[in-house]
């Protein structure tokens, strides 16, 4: 996309920045996912608080290191001029093999550079058994474009 994904959002634009969003998280990098993210930006990840980059990409790492075979699925729910809403789901593992789909809502608040300062995520897995996974892109790659999107909730 040639436009810039700064404020004010359009629909496209907005659409494209969780895209980029999207594919950044898929292929599992702290550094690179944490450049998205303003130096002071604040999150909420469920009952987890962070505050900077650093604290940032440490979180991921950690997330990263204990939700194995992680795949991602966002969606565009709302947008305004500097704020954007997507509904997600994704998919991983435990250590011990367990496979869940994790569900959620983020909010999202960005600069005038379009970094993203405030990020509120509420979010809850559910045990799935391997035979009802929905996500099946090669691992580290972008979901393919032909991908249904967000199942139906069941």
């Amino acid at each position: 996309m040639s436009i810039p994904l700064v404020p004010p959002f359009t629909r496209e634009t907005a659409t494209a920045k969780v895209r980029m969003a999207e594919d950044a998280w898929n292929a599992r990098d702290p550094q690179r996912v944490s450049m998205a993210y303003s130096e002071d930006s604040e999150w909420r990840n469920r009952g987890t608080f962070l505050k900077g980059r650093e604290e940032i990409r440490d979180f991921l790492q950690g997330k990263w290191d204990t939700e194995l075979e992680y795949r991602l699925n966002k969606e565009i729910w709302a947008f305004s001029d500097d704020q954007i809403a997507v509904r997600f789901q994704y998919e991983y593992h435990n250590v011990d093999g367990q496979w869940f789909r994790a569900y959620g809502n983020e909010l999202w608040q960005f600069d005038d550079a379009g970094l993203m300062k405030r990020r509120e995520a509420s979010i809850n897995d559910v045990a799935i058994d391997q035979s009802q996974r929905k996500f099946h892109w090669p691992l580290d790659s972008p979901r393919p474009d032909d991908h249904e999107g967000i199942p139906t909730v069941k």
